[in-house]
């Protein structure tokens, strides 16, 4: 072929994909990845794979929505299709300046994933997806277009087809398929078929409005009326089965004024502005709620920290144990088991995997807790940005009908984190301290991924970003509504990154397109030329945003790291200091102004009750809460010294005498097993107890003066003593008084949990490149020329050659001495049989040595392993 001669228009997918560079070929692997898993051996079986049901359904739920609608209608046209064609069907007669202007970024999208190939004048849309989008009986067209007059004709008697072309002034034909084209023919005349409904009765042009944009399927009597009548006879109305009718293709289009489409939707919806405020009000309004996201997961750590509630036989958490966190975290039950995930999700918490199993601290949250809090804030963002549990979903049903629990299976869904990551890039697009319209953003992402078929109120898509907008503000994410510095840093590149960079995206708002599909200036993108026929300039929608992502994946590990230490950096400097001080008051009480250091926190929450929190905490000191600190080891003494330490103010002298006279009566009781006994050197004290009437339960008996015993056990015994308003305390075999410290309980080390991804992984660059020279190579010694055997015809392409073994070595010893390359069918050990163009260097025991073009790399096959060999065909001139 001279290099002013054309390449040929391409025959199948196979031929288009062919004509690729490797650059395009990448993006296309790219963007769907399930075509490389495993990787295809050639282009024709890349093609054939591109092809499938399952691949193309995936490939056009990831289409955005005028994506999908050119697909629509082109699903409608003729087979093949000229650009001109499709351009009328997407703008109408009055060529709506929008439509024209991005209809070529959409087709150069369907090309580049490999749904549409062919030439400018030659655009075909791949069968399968042709099959789903063409409107039927069963699956209407979602362009709400019927079939054309000859699908609607074909079980039709020839007689009456000549009738209706008798009765629309057309001259009669000799056979049924050339009166159907006919038939046609008028109908997509404009001149013609104006003329034909201007003699149409008005109630008839009533009906046929009824019908013009969809369903087109209508249900008559058998006697119709005279206005239906009208149209049948005409065939402007064409019968499909008794008692129903059909508006023709051709008549409904000629009524739309060309549109497939009643509203073409070129142009993405705006991401309106609900607020604006000062960036520094966000920023500190989601640092503030930072820090209450960090306190709320220590306060739900702390209530578990001795063993949490126990794991239900099917997994996840109890409604009665997720009320009782609630009412602990004084948040809602729902809000309570988005903490409880959140948590879960960045491994602070797991099963201990014991006989009675149960919920429990991992050894994660110990070093965690030892992490600044700004650190320990992005590890919970990161959890939530990346993980597929969705708290959302719990106390809903399953597809069984079965309750999803807290921390249970069922929960996770693989598009959430996309949907967050889209959502937080959206939110970023706007200028710093706007907050969105909530209902702006589902109307953009419903465009960027629209439902196929009717609408429906549980699109779980919108659900997410519902979900996004309340918990990024729960997190800190977000402040007012309006992403914070932390969270745009959190993103890192994420919304700056063009679609299909870290995640296969099939839709476009600006930028590089998905897989590379050329830039908005008209040149090439990443795709590189598409092959022969792609003329086509790209002028698809764009927005002056940063965001321009579609489909965000998780950053690579090392831009995370990056991403990472940036929202540290920004988001440390607004957390509040902790404090090493508190301000006892005369009332019992002590406010905390602020976060406290932990050894000052964990001492304090011993010493007194947490009676409200807010920006402040205030802490309540009662009898019940001095005799804990005692019973963990404390005397009076160092009780009085750790108040005067910390205290900004006096130490209150009811405080002081609060712990005193605690202290005097702690311990005069003691508790000892017996089952259980109590000794008292007061022998009034223990006259006083058995006088007593609330002791009855305890069935107490003295056993000398100074020692009584008991039926119940000493735990039991000792709550009943303290419940009569005595300071017991307990004691060892020997005497000794017992201290009694929470033993925090803790599971076996454990990871968190993996989310679960959509279809297959992205690939990265190194197996995408990696897959294409395996695909090349491939496909060249699948389509390599071959001679034919003197004896038999050159075999049919991809069919293994096939020779005896006396020919394969001789032909493998005359290409080493020649130094030509080759053909080969080799079977490996497991059975794959696979083709190979390999130039052999050397033959000897039983093995043949070469430089295989197919692997791009030395190797050596045994002999009895090859099928056949064929000398290639000389290369053409």
């Amino acid at each position: 072929m001279s290099s002013d001669e054309k390449p040929s228009a391409p025959r199948s997918l196979a031929e288009a994909l062919r004509a690729r560079d490797d650059a395009s070929l990448a993006a296309l692997l790219r963007a769907r990845p399930d075509l490389i898993t495993p990787v295809p051996t050639d282009l024709t079986q890349l093609a054939t794979r591109a092809g499938t049901r399952a691949s193309v359904l995936r490939a056009l739920e990831r289409l955005d929505r005028f994506a999908l609608q050119t697909a629509e209608a082109l699903a409608v046209a003729a087979e093949p299709a000229a650009y001109e064609e499709l351009l009328e069907l997407m703008a109408g007669d009055e060529r709506d300046a929008a439509v024209v202007a991005a209809l070529p970024g959409a087709v150069a999208v369907l090309r580049e994933q490999a749904l549409v190939w062919g030439d400018h004048d030659r655009l075909r849309l791949v069968r399968t997806a042709r099959e789903v989008l063409a409107p039927s009986p069963q699956h209407p067209s979602p362009t709400g277009l019927g079939p054309s007059v000859r699908e609607a004709t074909a079980g039709m008697s020839p007689g009456r087809i000549q009738e209706i072309v008798t009765a629309a002034g057309l001259p009669s034909t000799h056979d049924a398929v050339s009166a159907a084209s006919a038939l046609a023919d008028l109908f997509g005349d404009r001149r013609r078929m104006g003329a034909l409904l201007a003699e149409a009765p008005a109630e008839s042009l009533e009906v046929l409005e009824r019908l013009v944009w969809g369903p087109p399927y209508g249900q008559v009597t058998a006697d119709p009326g005279a206005r239906l009548r009208w149209l049948l006879d005409r065939g402007l109305l064409l019968p499909t089965a008794p008692g129903t009718v059909v508006l023709p293709r051709e008549v409904a289009l000629h009524l739309r004024a060309g549109r497939a489409h009643r509203t073409p939707e070129p142009v993405p919806p705006a991401v309106e502005p609900a607020a604006t405020h000062r960036p520094q009000v966000v920023d500190a309004a989601a640092a503030g709620q930072a820090y209450t996201a960090l306190a709320t997961v220590e306060e739900l750590m702390k209530d578990w920290d001795e063993g949490g509630p126990a794991v239900l036989r099917a997994g996840g958490l109890s409604l009665r144990d997720l009320k009782r966190t609630a009412v602990a975290l004084d948040v809602s039950e729902p809000m309570a088991a988005f903490w409880v995930e959140l948590a879960y999700a960045a491994g602070l918490i797991a099963s201990d995997g014991e006989a009675d199993e149960r919920y429990a601290a991992t050894p994660a949250y110990d070093e965690w807790l030892e992490r600044p809090a700004a650190d320990r804030w992005v590890r919970l963002a990161e959890a939530w940005l990346t993980g597929t549990r969705t708290p959302g979903l719990v106390g809903g049903r399953d597809t069984k009908e079965r309750t999803l629990s807290a921390l249970g299976p069922g929960l996770d869904r693989s598009a959430a984190p996309e949907v967050r990551r889209r959502v937080l890039a959206l939110l970023a697009g706007l200028p710093e301290g706007t907050s969105p319209a909530a209902e702006s953003v589902l109307a953009r992402l419903s465009w960027e991924r629209p439902l196929r078929g009717p609408q429906r109120d549980d699109d779980l898509r919108a659900r997410l970003a519902r979900w996004t907008l309340s918990e990024a503000e729960l997190l800190g994410i977000t402040g007012r509504g309006a992403l914070a510095s932390q969270g745009r840093a959190l993103l890192g590149a994420a919304a700056n990154r063009p679609p299909g960079a870290g995640g296969s995206a099939a839709g476009r708002s600006g930028g590089t397109g998905p897989g590379g599909t050329p830039g908005v200036d008209g040149s090439a993108g990443a795709g590189g030329p598409q092959g022969p026929g792609d003329k086509l300039p790209f002028h698809h929608h764009t927005e002056p945003t940063t965001a321009t992502a579609l489909a965000l994946g998780p950053l690579p590990a090392a831009e995370q790291a990056v991403a990472s230490a940036a929202a540290v950096r920004l988001l440390a400097p607004l957390l509040p200091e902790p404090l090493d001080h508190v301000l006892l008051q005369a009332d019992l009480t002590a406010v905390a102004p602020g976060p406290l250091l932990r050894p000052l926190a964990d001492m304090l929450g011993v010493l007194a009750d947490v009676e409200s929190k807010g920006g402040a905490t205030v802490y309540r000191f009662t009898p019940g809460s001095v005799r804990r600190a005692l019973d963990a080891g404390r005397t009076a003494s160092d009780l009085h010294a750790f108040l005067a330490e910390h205290s900004r103010t006096p130490v209150p002298q009811p405080l002081t005498y609060l712990i005193d006279d605690v202290a005097r009566r702690h311990g005069h009781l003691r508790v000892g097993a017996a089952s259980a006994y109590v000794r008292c050197d007061d022998d009034a004290m223990l006259n006083e107890i058995l006088a007593d009437k609330r002791a009855a339960a305890l069935r107490l008996r003295r056993l000398a003066p100074t020692v009584l015993a008991a039926q119940a056990d000493p735990a039991a015994l000792l709550e009943g003593l303290r419940a009569m308003g005595f300071a017991p305390a307990a004691e060892s075999a020997e005497g000794d008084v017992l201290i009694t410290r929470a033993d925090a309980h803790r599971s076996p080390p454990r990871t968190a949990p993996e989310p679960v991804p959509e279809g297959p992984p992205v690939p990265d660059g190194t197996l995408l490149s990696a897959a294409v020279r395996a695909i090349r190579a491939g496909d060249l010694a699948a389509t390599a020329p071959r001679k034919p055997a003197d004896d038999a015809a050159a075999q049919a392409p991809g069919e293994l050659p096939r020779t005896s073994s006396a020919e394969t070595l001789a032909t493998m010893q005359a290409a080493v001495l020649t130094g030509e390359a080759v053909w080969i069918g080799y079977v490996n050990a497991e059975g794959s049989a696979s083709q190979r163009v390999i130039a052999p260097v050397r033959v000897e025991g039983g093995f043949v040595t070469g430089y295989d073009h197919t692997a791009d790399e030395v190797r050596t096959y045994p002999l009895h392993r090859i099928t056949g060999v064929a000398e290639l065909a000389d290369d053409e001139a």
